[in-house]
């Protein structure tokens, strides 16, 4: 079993159970932008979450030790992404990467934003035009250190 095979026992549990990505979150104690990374494979689960986990969908022995192991990070199949929803932040990273980078070089130095102490927050902003979705990424600030 690898751990591909395990998130894809995931998913099915999740359908078959008509569980929401929160309703884990609540499981494992986490946001649920965090506990959706982590079942699909780019997070590492404590024995206690991996068991909880476990239990509610029923998943192998296997799969649940294979939750506590340290992922391979990075789940897109393909350098340029091909699902129209990821390719859109590929293509905002495009357009305004050099952007993002220059303000927070002016505001921070030179540095970078930390995806390891980093957190997420998805919400749906209700629009008479049409529902927007809100995304507030919160990463640390990393300056570059001169040696």
């Amino acid at each position: 079993m690898t751990r591909n095979d395990v998130t894809e026992l995931i998913l099915a549990a999740k359908r078959k159970h008509k569980l929401r990505w929160s309703d884990l979150a609540e499981t494992l104690g986490h946001s649920k932008e965090w506990s959706t990374a982590a079942l699909l494979g780019q997070m590492t689960l404590t024995a206690t979450q991996a068991e909880a986990i476990g239990k509610q969908l029923a998943l192998p022995d296997e799969a649940i030790e294979l939750l506590q192991e340290v992922p391979y990070k990075g789940s897109l199949p393909t350098a340029v992404p091909t699902d129209p929803l990821i390719y859109r932040f590929y293509e905002l990273i495009n357009v305004y990467g050099t952007t993002l980078k220059a303000l927070i070089h002016e505001e921070f130095g030179d540095g970078i934003m930390s995806a390891i102490d980093f957190s997420m927050d998805i919400t749906r902003e209700p629009d008479p035009k049409g529902d927007r979705v809100n995304i507030v990424l919160s990463g640390k600030f990393l300056p570059y250190k001169t040696y």
